[in-house]
């Protein structure tokens, strides 16, 4: 078993540290560690999965995680990555989310008693920000701090230098609210380190000094590299929209397919970030898209560990499943939410239930009345020379009649010209 700094550094989830001597202190003493999830949305999303990894990680190495949920700094919003202000969260909408997310984190971490020494933490900086009264905050954190400290920092300067924006004081003091959540956590639970992100390098450093400032000691921080996509755009957005850890948010199968669309570029680094699988096992990968590219093992290897991670073993077996029903005449065994998840970009059309009912549609009429093909005489020809499919089996017999047999998840058949021309067809 390697050590937890070589890991880290084999994995390249080291990008700064405010102390050189740090990957000695993560080999040879347990420390009590923090990484702070603002409730933005009532799920996180692929973005926060590195986090929650290297939380993991550190975990497993022997350490104390500490999930800090934002129940307070969520009312203001971070303006790290921001080119503009956060809308302001109710209080309503802030309760709803905190909920949400808890969910997700104990998925990843083996939390414990308070005052225990090995479970990790969930704790929600709302309850020590809530009652905490202006002057205090002005008087205890704020004096230590200067304008132009705050000012210099990449968050606030990026938004000051760009034209037509600026910062309001709101999300200006965000920064100082995380430090005291570092003074907090630790003199309530002894907590000595930060990770996070490198776009969080400011605030984290603010956090330090504060610390050292008010208690005269020393902690320190860790940042890990930001995640981009192959061409440079932010990891866990898609055309669609954001990936969640809700299933409900992003099926497993579309996680799955997230995962397994990767890029040869960054399959390799995503490997590295987002699995607990051994060295030689990535390295044999790593490998893999150099010699045998075409085979995408280190996509689907990728993909089966990122899913299972998220949605647990079952929730796998249903994406591949899934994955596998788009060629195969598996489909037909294929639940509502699977079906509709798999063909979410196909086009589809509806036709009245009570035709089929009556044997009035054939695969003909299919073929012609979903728009696959502009005639009867191009639907027949087509059926002839092989190309008609219906639920992914090969049909020949253009007179075919569809019938409840036929139908997936009691509604619908999948109709395939060639190899990749579908549409979904339903019965309502």
């Amino acid at each position: 078993m390697s050590r937890l700094s070589d890991d880290l550094r084999f994995r390249g989830l080291i990008h700064q540290v405010t102390d050189p001597g740090l990957a000695g202190r993560l080999d040879t003493e347990p420390l009590t560690v923090y990484s702070g999830f603002d409730p933005t949305a009532d799920s996180l999303h692929v973005g926060h999965l590195l986090q929650l990894c290297t939380l993991r990680r550190l975990q497993a190495a022997g350490h104390r995680p500490i999930a800090l949920a934002g129940g307070g700094t969520g009312f203001i919003g971070d303006p790290g990555g921001k080119s503009e202000e956060r809308a302001l969260l109710s209080e309503e909408a802030l309760g709803e989310n905190l909920a949400g997310i808890r969910a997700q984190l104990e998925r990843f971490l083996e939390f414990g008693p308070a005052q225990g020494t090995g479970g990790a933490l969930l704790v929600d900086n709302g309850t020590w920000w809530r009652p905490m009264p202006l002057f205090s905050f002005l008087r205890d954190v704020g004096k230590h701090f200067t304008v132009n400290q705050m000012v210099n920092k990449e968050s606030v300067r990026a938004r000051l230098d760009r034209d037509g924006q600026g910062i309001s004081f709101t999300e200006f003091s965000y920064m100082l609210l995380q430090a005291y959540d570092f003074l907090h956590l630790f003199d309530e639970y002894g907590c000595t380190l930060q990770v996070g992100g490198s776009d969080q390098w400011g605030n984290i450093t603010m956090g330090i000094d504060l610390v050292r400032k008010v208690r005269q000691s020393d902690v320190w921080g860790l940042t890990t590299p930001l995640v981009v996509k192959a061409d440079g755009t932010k990891f866990g957005k898609t055309e669609s929209g954001t990936v969640w850890l809700d299933a409900d948010r992003t099926s497993p199968y579309q996680l799955y397919q997230f995962f397994i669309r990767s890029d040869d570029s960054v399959v390799a680094q995503y490997l590295r970030y987002f699995t607990f699988l051994p060295h030689d096992e990535v390295l044999r990968l790593d490998a893999s898209v150099t010699e045998h590219p075409e085979r995408r093992e280190a996509q689907r290897v990728l993909a089966e560990e990122v899913c299972t991670l998220v949605h647990g073993a079952e929730g796998t077996r249903r994406a591949v499943r899934a994955s596998a029903a788009l060629f195969g005449e598996e489909v037909a065994q294929l639940d509502e939410r699977a079906l509709l998840d798999v063909f979410a970009e196909a086009p589809s059309c509806r036709l009245d239930r009570n035709r089929m009912e009556s044997g009035a549609v054939s695969l003909v009429d299919l073929l012609v009345e979903s728009g696959m093909v502009a005639s009867r005489g191009r639907a027949r020809t087509t059926i002839e020379q092989g190309g008609a499919y219906l639920n992914n089996r090969r049909e020949t017999d253009g007179e075919r009649i569809v019938t409840h047999d036929d139908l997936v998840a009691g509604r619908y058949v999948v109709l395939r010209r060639g190899r990749k021309d579908y549409t979904l067809v339903s019965f309502g």
